[in-house]
């Protein structure tokens, strides 16, 4: 199996910043993508920005200009650099990643999601 552990999130004014990370451990061959979406109470899950293993990146139109999704292969790690943070940011953010890992010998794909972390911005 492939864990995702995020962390980053917190509570800040609006125009403020922050910086998510979320980190992948297991038997993982090979990351795919990359990316972080978020929910809304009583919204439906939305994606904010993706990033492939080439280093394509792919942003929402909401968060153009504002955030930078990076990844560190190295350490299968992506971030999200949240910068000029409105009150309607405010949600649970996920992270998900899809690949390839090991499991009974042989390879796999996976998509896996984290657990989630909350982001608060106050006006």
């Amino acid at each position: 199996q492939v864990q995702l552990v995020e962390s980053g999130g917190g509570l800040v004014q609006a125009g403020g910043s922050l910086r998510l990370s979320c980190a992948a451990s297991g038997n993982i061959f090979t990351i795919s993508a990359m990316g972080w979406y978020r929910q809304a109470p009583e919204k439906q899950r939305e994606l904010d920005a993706t990033v492939t293993s080439g280093g394509i990146t792919n942003y929402a139109d909401f968060v153009k200009g504002r955030f930078t999704i990076s990844r560190d292969g190295a350490r299968n790690t992506v971030y999200l650099q949240m910068n000029k943070l409105k009150p309607e940011d405010t949600g649970v953010y996920y992270c998900n990643v899809d690949g390839k890992y090991y499991t009974g010998g042989r390879l796999s794909p996976f998509g896996s999601w984290g657990q989630g972390t909350q982001v608060t911005v106050s006006s």
